[in-house]
């Protein structure tokens, strides 16, 4: 069955981080036997790593052990110090780690595991109840994307007020490897709630027998469509 909690939107729909491994390391077939690091079991980055390695063909249970190391910054300290091997990371901590020797291995976009890493969700009842507002707001987020990608400097300048980073390269690789996965068309799509729920079923069996179309609300992207509004905006 289904919830009252819909996801309206999809902004990220897969994964962005980067697998970043020893220099030793030179493909994902070496990861066999090693020790990777995540924030912690259960986290965004323990399920992108494990899944990721599904898909290159490597088993997270067996072939590699996988332990809780906390954030970038603790993750690039743990490979630096050999407690790990390969870690999971997102820029601008990418070009930190290049910088001291580190690889970046895997660009985990790439893979398209199908997942919302970022969206807009709200509740059935709220839709019911003020459609039109919720309607205003996905128009606003979806042209906040147009802009995002149709304004680098300024762009590149929020993210910097936001996130204190100065360095112009890591700024500049940061913009870039977010807004290579935003999509125009902002569809939520039920294959990224279905990874998710796949994900939760062995320890949930409601997750094994949920529909994840119940989970999405495609009609405000759709209107957006017919309406002409996202054309218009990518024709300015």
């Amino acid at each position: 069955g289904g919830a009252d909690t819909v996801m309206i939107l999809s902004i990220i729909p897969t994964f962005i981080d980067h697998i970043i491994s020893a220099p030793n390391i030179t493909s994902p077939e070496q990861l066999r036997g090693k020790i990777g690091s995540v924030n912690r079991f259960g986290s965004i980055s323990d399920m992108g790593m494990r899944l990721s390695l599904k898909r290159l063909g490597i088993d997270p249970e067996k072939d590699v052990r996988i332990v809780p190391a906390g954030g970038n910054p603790e993750r690039l300290a743990a490979i630096s110090k050999g407690i790990s091997q390969f870690t999971i990371m997102n820029e601008p901590f990418i070009k930190e780690a290049e910088r001291l020797g580190f690889r970046d291995l895997v660009n985990m976009a790439t893979l398209k595991i199908p997942l919302h890493g970022n969206g807009i969700v709200t509740r059935e009842a709220i839709i019911k109840a003020k459609r039109p507002m919720v309607t205003k707001f996905a128009r606003a987020i979806t042209e906040a994307i147009h802009y995002i990608k149709a304004d680098k400097d300024a762009t590149k300048t929020v993210i910097g007020k936001y996130t204190k980073f100065t360095d112009p390269e890591g700024l500049e690789r940061t913009y870039k490897n977010y807004t290579s996965v935003l999509l125009d068309v902002p569809y939520a799509d039920p294959a990224g709630i279905k990874t998710l729920l796949d994900d939760i079923a062995p320890r949930n069996p409601k997750a094994a027998a949920a529909d994840p179309k119940s989970f999405v609300d495609q009609s405000f992207v759709q209107e957006m469509e017919s309406s002409r509004f996202i054309k218009q905006l990518y024709k300015k």
